[in-house]
């Protein structure tokens, strides 16, 4: 047995350990300690009782807690002392915080890590530097960081996510009060309509025919779409629906958005091609559109047929209401001998809408060339916020199918500012 005050050079290293590990950690002592005492004792209790505890002991198992230790380490601690450390522990209460002095520290790691019987003498005099404990709180102090470091970067990221969240409802609640404008400016000449390079520059394919959306190229350097059978209002045979339906999704409050065709002159009754704006992908809310169209429907009264721009406002939702002609304006009327003139005049056509707050302007040019200024065809304010505009072909709800081809040349969107 060593003399009383004399270390061996193993135990004054180990000594030596212990002080540089508390200098160098001298900052997180206090928190390192504590929360390796709390994983300490509650690792005591699962293997005492082989689960999990999460209450304070009571005094019969706190009498069994104590007698398991002893038995297996040789060292006592005792039963009124594990029940208070399992209430400052479970239940965070008393009136004075719990410190367990080493000596308890390393009799709970002896039992944890199952050392050999002792005594308290032989553990005064070979083993007083408290090893087991070191062995323990050293094993975690690798691990905690991590576990913090894990805890922190999931508390970060739930915080980025939910600032983030916030950030967005707050801009969208201000654009909303504030009208404020989304800056958008696109253009498209269509000198590329394979599906893919389509996509990728924005637009979507709705209800595709494949049998006619294969001939979108027959024109190079344009998009053709034909007058195919339908409308993005039902009737009481037929719902909603446009083949062939060339959309893009808009993001502007206000803008000004354009469309040229080239040689496109309707033939057949409801045959048309223009600028459709919707509140929904689906054609089964608000929409309004612009077209350049056929008429030779005259209630019974006999008249040549005519080529019109119209407008038409779904003011309503599709399934409530009918949809209202807000603008008829005869262009050309198809007389006999006139059917050149009409055919020169309408080499080119162009159709605009401009957007300001619940301002709309439907504009058109027609003529032999590209020289030619727009006029506007009727002015309103209406209660559509469009968030997708399209392109369309077609012949309504004609009982006869009539296929026309409806070459666009190309395609222009600008945000411009919300000023009536």
């Amino acid at each position: 047995m060593p003399e009383s005050g004399w270390k061996s050079p193993e135990l004054l290293w180990k000594s030596l350990e212990r002080m540089q590990f508390m200098n160098e950690n001298r900052g997180d002592w206090r928190d390192l300690n504590k929360t390796a005492f709390n994983s300490l004792f509650r690792d005591a209790c699962e293997k005492c009782f082989g689960l999990h505890i999460s209450s304070a002991l009571s005094e019969t198992e706190s009498k069994i807690l104590s007698n398991k230790i002893y038995e297996q380490t040789g060292l006592v601690i005792g039963p009124k002392s594990i029940k208070n450390y399992s209430i400052y522990l479970f239940e965070k209460r008393g009136s004075t915080k719990e410190n367990p002095s080493d000596a308890t520290l390393d009799t709970l790691a002896r039992y944890v890590l199952g050392a050999p019987h002792t005594t308290e003498l032989q553990r005064k005099n070979n083993e007083n530097h408290y090893p087991y404990w070191f062995q323990y709180r050293n094993g975690l102090t690798g691990a905690m960081p991590a576990r913090r470091k894990l805890m922190y970067g999931r508390k970060k990221a739930l915080f980025l996510l939910l600032a983030v969240f916030i950030v967005v409802i707050t801009i969208f609640i201000i654009d909303s009060r504030n009208g404020k404008n989304r800056s958008e400016v696109f253009a498209d000449d269509f000198n590329s309509v394979e599906r893919d390079s389509l996509e990728a520059r924005g637009w979507m394919i709705k209800s595709e025919d494949p049998a006619w959306w294969k001939r979108r190229n027959e024109r190079p350097g344009h998009l053709t779409l034909f007058t195919l059978k339908g409308d993005n209002w039902k009737n009481e045979e037929n719902p909603a629906g446009i083949k062939n339906l060339l959309m893009r999704r808009i993001y502007s409050s206000c803008f000004m958005a354009e469309i040229h065709l080239t040689g496109f002159i309707p033939r057949q009754n409801w045959q048309q091609a223009g600028i459709l704006l919707s509140e929904d992908s689906t054609l089964s809310g608000k929409a309004l559109r612009l077209s350049l169209s056929y008429n030779d429907f005259f209630g019974g009264y006999q008249k040549p047929a005519e080529i019109i721009i119209q407008a038409v406002s779904c003011s309503e939702s599709g399934i409530l209401s009918k949809p209202e002609e807000i603008a008829h304006i005869p262009l050309f009327s198809i007389e006999p001998d006139h059917e050149t003139l009409v055919m020169n005049n309408l080499a080119t056509s162009a159709l605009k809408i401009e957007k300001r707050g619940e301002l709309f302007r439907f504009l058109y040019t027609t003529g032999p060339g590209e020289s030619f200024a727009f006029k506007e065809v009727v002015s309103g304010k209406f209660d559509l916020q469009p968030r997708y505009i399209s392109l369309f072909a077609i012949q309504g709800w004609a009982r006869r199918e009539s296929v026309l081809p409806a070459s666009f040349d190309s395609f222009a969107f600008a945000t411009i500012s919300c000023n009536e």
